[in-house]
């Protein structure tokens, strides 16, 4: 377990460009001897876009659960309202 470890701090710094020179090049020289650490990097890149989708996802749900609290409910109706009108007499 701590060898799988060890291989997914390597790739994700490999990936972040945050390897110094000496790991970076013993890094690259596994690439070209295990056909598998390629395969492992592809799909290291794929679980990051998804996480960062989520984020983004998750990110905007609550930027719109915000608004909706901001500008659909009655108690915060002044508010609204003066935001609105900094918005038209411009």
């Amino acid at each position: 377990m701590k060898t799988l470890w060890n291989e997914t701090e390597q790739i994700e710094a490999y990936l972040h460009r945050s390897a110094d020179t000496g790991n970076k090049l013993v890094f690259e020289a596994r690439l070209l001897l295990e056909p598998e650490l390629q395969e492992k990097i592809a799909w290291q890149q794929k679980a990051y876009e998804f996480i960062h989708r989520y984020g983004r996802r998750q990110l905007k749900q609550e930027i719109e659960a915000v608004h909706q609290q901001l500008f659909a409910s009655p108690e915060h109706a002044s508010f609204s309202q003066k935001i609105r009108l900094l918005f038209i007499n411009r």
